[in-house]
């Protein structure tokens, strides 16, 4: 069996996805007509859904387990394996 790695070494926020969904919902079980366009902006507020993307190379995570004694209580083996965990595993 393959390994499929990400393209880019991008962490998502978790709960994007499920505040989609919800504004998907509320939009489809409104009862009055919305009009063809922008109309679902007025049934959901566009402010509750994040779309936060973080961005981090491996050396990038390398230097800042150097730089900052908060991620020394991890070796640098387990820092590494957190960045795979979080950005290059699918």
């Amino acid at each position: 069996m393959s390994r499929s790695f990400k393209k880019t070494p991008v962490c998502k926020d978790p709960c994007s996805k499920w505040m989609k969904r919800q504004a998907s919902k509320a939009v489809r079980r409104y009862d009055a007509d919305l009009n063809a366009g922008g109309g679902y902006r007025k049934v959901f507020c566009s402010w509750n859904l994040c779309d936060y993307r973080f961005i981090q190379t491996k050396q990038q995570a390398a230097l800042e387990w150097e730089r900052d004694i908060a991620y020394r209580r991890h070796t640098l083996e387990q820092a590494l394996m957190n960045w795979h965990k979080y950005y290059r595993r699918k």
